[in-house]
């Protein structure tokens, strides 16, 4: 099971068979001792843990701890070189890049939903939740679980009349960034409200630390609804609110309506690109990539060396582990620019 904040640096037995991808990055590593140190987002944390060790089976001589501090935490470190990577579901801005002296390489390496998760007991099992609706919700406006803007979408469902308790993240947050980019975009009040932000002051609920705290909240609190990352709902079960896109449909959280969103856009050469309300009638509302923040000068060449091929790994072999994750697999294109930007890393 996954800690967050818990450095990820497990030595495993390596078999004496090796594939051919395994030999290749053998020859990158070249066998040298070395460690890479990196914090930063808890969004995709679960598969970076994975990535590593499964890297660090095949490559025990490269130990990698990463330490899910969120993503606000994460770039400040970077900035500070206190870390050789960071990551982040907010990509840095130019402001944040000009301050690092070594250059700034962002990868997108992973993607996923950022779902309403809720606990409504003796309500719906499938609760639908309106654009309308869910910012109304998180501004204060809908107060109980039984108002008419909920019960329009769900006819025929019983909705209790239990109060509703928002619930959001306390630390900066890349994930906080997403979400409230996403009411920013489909909501005036919200845009000249509370604003997006990777720290912004909801007007109502509480907070919790990270996003298994948001989680566990969630999941002791009657009436709670909170903002978290498929991966994580997906493997605790709790429940998922059903959103209405920018189509006008109603589409539940998953792999295929989360790929529908990413296919809307296409990245810059800088492969920073936000999606705060994506079209399409099959596209989940909100979805994200999440970046590795990484230096492209490293004054150990081991250091350069060994991050290369990481990031090889975690790019190529390391997606097949996306999906049972609950991440959503890099489209192949996405993967071509991720390697044509790993050769400017040295």
């Amino acid at each position: 099971m996954f800690v967050i904040g818990a450095c990820v640096s497990v030595l495993y037995i390596v078999s004496n068979r090796k594939t051919d991808r395994e030999i290749a990055l053998a020859v990158e590593t070249d066998g040298t001792p070395v460690t890479l140190l990196g914090t930063g987002a808890s969004f995709p944390a679960p598969l970076y843990e994975k990535w590593f060790s499964e890297y660090n089976r095949i490559h025990p001589e490269v130990q990698i701890n990463y330490q899910a501090l969120g993503s606000g935490a994460g770039i400040k470190q970077f900035q500070q070189g206190l870390v050789n990577f960071a990551a982040s579901d907010s990509a840095m801005t130019d402001a944040e890049i000009a301050s690092v002296k070594d250059g700034v390489v962002m990868l997108p390496l992973t993607a996923g939903c950022v779902v309403l998760a809720y606990n409504l007991p003796g309500g719906p099992a499938e609760l639908r939740l309106s654009r309308q609706a869910y910012t109304a919700i998180f501004l204060g406006k809908i107060t109980h679980w039984d108002d008419p803007a909920i019960r329009q979408v769900n006819p025929g469902m019983r909705l209790p009349h239990t109060k509703i308790v928002v619930i959001s993240k306390s630390d900066a947050s890349g994930t906080t960034f997403v979400f409230t980019s996403h009411l920013s975009t489909i909501s005036a009040a919200w845009r000249d409200g509370p604003g997006a932000g990777t720290s912004v002051n909801f007007p109502v609920g509480v907070a919790a630390k990270g996003t298994l705290g948001v989680t566990a909240l969630i999941q002791r609190t009657p009436g709670a609804i909170g903002y978290v990352e498929y991966g994580y709902a997906k493997q605790t079960g709790v429940a998922m609110a059903v959103l209405e896109n920018k189509s006008g449909r109603f589409v539940s959280p998953d792999l295929s309506s989360g790929a529908s969103a990413l296919s809307s856009i296409k990245l810059p050469s800088d492969l920073r690109a936000w999606l705060p309300d994506p079209p399409g009638a099959d596209a989940y509302p909100i979805v994200t990539y999440t970046w590795l923040l990484c230096h492209r000068r490293y004054a150990d060449p081991k250091v350069a060396a060994a991050f290369r091929s990481v990031i090889s790994y975690c790019s190529t072999q390391g997606q097949t582990y996306s999906a049972e994750l609950g991440y959503i697999p890099l489209p192949a294109e996405v993967i071509k620019a991720v390697a044509k930007a790993l050769q400017q890393i040295r």
